[in-house]
């Protein structure tokens, strides 16, 4: 019989609504590794980097999976760090959490990225996302590499199925079966998107429940973003439990709170979320 999973709530987050201390600098809150936003998809990292950024990390680097970077400087971000994936994976920057797969795409440059990663990055914490869960479940992938980093997979229904060979109807029949398979296969931490997002220990295989959120998150970019606020509160030193739970439940709770506003569920963009989420942490946190 299938364990009840624990519903996430305010009482599981206090270090997520920690207040900061009034003399911390940036180095105090992270810095986040975000790789992705192959040709014609650098909007994925963009946005996964600005959440990052807008949730409170101290600095977020944006490597594009391309020979050379495709842009210098976000205008709307200026603030994130730009250069291509090898270069900041080369760089003796010190990164608290790399976040991979946002718009990376599945090409041969993009699987000898995500191989030489493992390879450079031993020890890391690694947020696989998007693209990069589709190239963990090919044969391209070389799975011994990613076993001395700590792993968080964040797939949707589609992914866990090729993750676990299976269909898609499989993952939705079983959810609670799924994400305990894939945490015991993969030794990682999993974030199994949809309706009641499921996250799973690999430690003891106790599940949560996530019950914030709505249709208005079925929508392009929302799960870039998901990403991005992942990477960001785990690099902020809050533990990696409360991390998870703390990201899914606030990308949850800021399209709730968009939709109780009118933006949305329908017609909802990722753009918004991460300024929704910023204003309800900063909410319970000061007030």
């Amino acid at each position: 019989m299938n364990q009840k999973p624990i519903d996430i709530n305010i009482e599981n987050l206090p270090e997520l609504f920690k207040k900061r201390n009034l003399d911390s600098n940036k180095g105090d809150h992270g810095t986040v590794g975000i790789i992705g936003g192959s040709n014609g998809m650098i909007g994925s990292v963009l946005l996964a980097g600005r959440a990052a950024l807008k949730i409170g990390a101290g600095k977020v680097l944006i490597g594009f999976a391309s020979k050379n970077s495709p842009i210098s400087v976000d205008f709307i971000q200026p603030e994130l760090m730009i250069n291509t994936a090898i270069y900041w994976l080369k760089s003796q920057i010190r990164v608290n959490t790399w976040v991979v797969g946002c718009g990376l795409g599945q090409s041969v440059f993009s699987q000898k990225l995500i191989n030489e990663m493992f390879i450079l990055k031993k020890g890391s914490i690694i947020v696989i996302d998007a693209d990069a869960l589709n190239i963990l479940s090919s044969k391209n992938f070389l799975s011994s590499n990613y076993k001395n980093n700590t792993l968080i997979l964040t797939p949707h229904p589609a992914e866990a199925a090729r993750l676990l060979n299976c269909s898609t109807q499989d993952i939705q029949e079983n959810r609670l079966e799924a994400v305990k398979l894939l945490s015991k296969n993969f030794k990682a931490w999993i974030v199994l998107k949809g309706k009641n997002t499921l996250i799973c220990s690999p430690n003891d295989y106790v599940i949560f429940s996530n019950k914030t959120g709505n249709p208005g998150l079925a929508s392009s970019g929302t799960g870039d973003v998901l990403a991005g606020m992942i990477g960001s509160l785990i690099s902020q030193k809050i533990c990696l439990e409360q991390a998870l739970l703390g990201a899914v439940w606030l990308h949850g709770k800021a399209s709730d709170k968009l939709s109780m506003e009118n933006i949305g569920p329908i017609g909802l963009t990722a753009s918004e979320i991460a300024d929704s989420a910023r204003k309800i942490r900063n909410n319970i946190t000061y007030n």
